[in-house]
């Protein structure tokens, strides 16, 4: 069955030439990149135009993706792939932290497309393991590179995103996961004093509410009030930026109480998928703290403790920017699996294997 799987492989990937869209859209950027397959470059996929910008500058996507459209396209582009946090609901895609709600009816009739395929941002860049994301980066711990097996890619931007690319013989799947939204767990006396102060009363408190952008700044706050100063920054950058210039002692604590907590979450998923292959953290967010995050507790927390840390000393990390790889990554998955095309020969393929 294998030796069947993989005799497709080429075909799937080269089925049409035809030039696509593929957007990644994020809480506060949206990429955006017309597409269309190849022989050359990066795993079968050339990028002809590709574009970042703001989301909170357009009213709805329909809007982002038209003004891309408009600067950027020449002929008329009937498909569109679209990698997006949040979950896919029918002909909605759930997720609080979007610029707005997007509907699928609504914008392939605003853009005059024929199909709009979606998956998870995190499930694209994890597919973008394929091509130059496993390339790049910066390495954080560990050894230098990793064994067979599971590979994680972990992001905290607007929220906190993660999946894990299997490997396998016929070219690997990937799992999304809504990891972000497990309950934070405190590892110290000053992270329990900020739990307390976000759930006084107990309850549920999501990792991403404290292991994101605007959960560094949910931090620096919680710290300010109880130090009984008034908070100066207003931004995750400007917490970083004081944090690494040593100019508010709330933002460098704020700091060190986010890299230790994104090290105690990669540690959990790291165990959870027994990601040998390696973990890769990606984000320019991240890319700015990665002096503080080499000098920080992550990599104690990260490795855990006493049965656990024989596993977790043998699994590389590896800071990344986001970039272009999510847009790279919904292509590739679209080619394999979105395509009609596609869609039809891998029945054909499943129908043949049952006959």
């Amino acid at each position: 069955m294998l030796g069947v799987a993989i005799d497709h492989t080429d075909r799937l990937s080269g089925i049409s030439a035809t030039p696509f869209l593929a957007a990644d859209i994020g809480g506060t950027h949206g990429r955006v990149a017309l597409m269309r397959a190849s022989h050359e470059g990066d795993r079968g996929v050339e990028t002809l135009a590709y574009r970042v910008f703001p989301c909170a500058q357009f009213p709805a996507l329909s809007d982002l993706l038209q003004a891309f459209v408009d600067d950027h396209v020449q002929t008329p582009v009937k498909r569109c792939v679209l990698a997006c946090a949040g979950q896919i609901m029918g002909e909605e895609v759930v997720n609080d932290n979007l610029a707005w709600p997007i509907q699928l009816t609504q914008l392939r009739h605003a853009l005059g497309l024929d199909e709009v395929a979606v998956l998870n941002d995190f499930e694209a860049l994890a597919y973008a393991l394929n091509g130059p994301l496993a390339d790049g980066g910066r390495h954080l711990c560990g050894p230098d590179s990793g064994s067979a097996g599971p590979t994680l890619v972990i992001g905290p931007g607007t929220g906190l995103g993660a999946a894990v690319y299997v490997p396998a013989p016929a070219g690997g799947f990937v799992l999304p996961t809504e990891a972000g939204q497990m309950d934070f767990a405190p590892n110290s006396v000053r992270e329990r004093e900020i739990l307390a102060h976000l759930a006084p009363n107990g309850g549920y408190v999501a990792f991403e509410h404290l292991v994101s952008g605007p959960g560094l700044l949910t931090i620096y706050a919680i710290l300010c009030t109880l130090n009984e100063q008034t908070p100066k920054l207003a931004t995750p950058e400007a917490v970083s930026a004081a944090a690494a210039a040593y100019s508010d002692v709330q933002a460098v604590e704020a700091v060190e109480i986010f890299c230790a907590s994104l090290g105690s979450f990669t540690g959990n998923l790291a165990m959870a998928f027994m990601a040998t292959g390696g973990v890769y953290l990606a984000g320019g967010f991240l890319s700015s703290l990665f002096e503080q995050l080499k000098h920080s507790a992550f990599e104690e927390r990260f490795l855990h403790g006493r049965s656990a840390r024989a596993l977790l000393s043998q699994v590389p990390v590896w800071v990344t920017e986001h970039g272009h790889h999510g847009v790279q990554g919904a292509a590739q998955w679209y080619l394999r699996h979105g395509v009609p095309e596609a869609r039809a020969l891998r029945h054909a393929v499943a129908g043949g294997l049952s006959a």
